[in-house]
């Protein structure tokens, strides 16, 4: 299980790391489903990571940013759907 925990970990830390270089490459923009789920879906994995960790105060961060790039990934899907806010 520790392996595991390892690989969603790291793999969170490459997917957030894309993210980043993404955006600052300008091959990404901060409104792109891409960069959303980078983020969202990396965040996501350092919360199991940091969890079994004992990391709170690291979890606690990695939630609320997962859970801001999900909210932007459900609000571009309205936007494109032409559902208003």
């Amino acid at each position: 299980m520790n392996i595991l925990v390892e690989i969603v970990g790291w793999t969170g830390a490459l997917l957030v790391l894309g993210a980043y270089l993404g955006v600052s490459s300008g091959r990404l923009t901060g409104e792109s489903t891409a960069f959303q789920w980078l983020n969202a879906l990396g965040a996501a994995f350092f919360v199991l990571n940091t969890w079994w960790h004992g990391a709170i105060p690291s979890m606690v961060l990695n939630i609320i940013w997962s859970g801001i790039g999900f909210v932007a990934l459900w609000r571009i899907a309205r936007r494109d759907r032409g559902v208003r806010e």
